[in-house]
């Protein structure tokens, strides 16, 4: 993966073209992720089957359970982590009507895209969160038992301390 090459994804009938964020602003975005780790897990889990990587579910099957951990965040930490992930990085353009190139996601597009389908918000999220962690979630589909409760007591100990 090349910073500046970026992944074509379609939500909501709409083209966007997602960059990888640099190295170390993954790295600190990071933190933040883990508080989204223990909800996405235990609702995943059922899609996950016998999938390597809790991040190659289908995301339209997974949709609902992508929305249900995003809102276990207060809706202050959902919002900013959102624009982190979306818009305040510059890592997104999208194609949009009658002009020629994509166009740089900025808050004003996205609201007007995501006006009335803030499902599909959370689903570019997850979009962004696959391409730039994908490395990071590795193997976690597989856990069960008590190494699914040690994640998940782990992540939110590593959640508690990034706030």
């Amino acid at each position: 993966m090349k910073q500046f090459d970026p992944k074509q994804v379609t939500v909501e009938g709409t083209k966007f073209y997602i960059f990888p964020f640099p190295a170390f602003k993954a790295a600190n975005l990071s933190g933040e992720l883990a508080a989204l780790i223990a909800p996405l897990l235990s609702s995943l889990g059922a899609l996950i089957g016998s999938n390597d990587n809790l991040l190659d579910v289908n995301v339209e099957e997974a949709a609902p359970s992508i929305a249900g951990a995003f809102n276990s965040l207060s809706g202050d930490k959902l919002e900013s982590l959102l624009k982190k992930l979306l818009i305040a990085n510059k890592n997104i353009t999208v194609e949009v009507e009658d002009e020629d190139e994509p166009q740089r996601l900025t808050e004003d597009l996205a609201n007007e895209i995501f006006c009335g389908e803030v499902q599909g918000l959370f689903i570019l999220a997850f979009e962004v969160i696959r391409l730039n962690f994908n490395g990071f979630f590795k193997k976690l589909g597989n856990l069960s038992g008590g190494a699914a409760e040690k994640m998940e007591k782990a992540m939110k100990t590593l959640s508690s301390t990034a706030s």
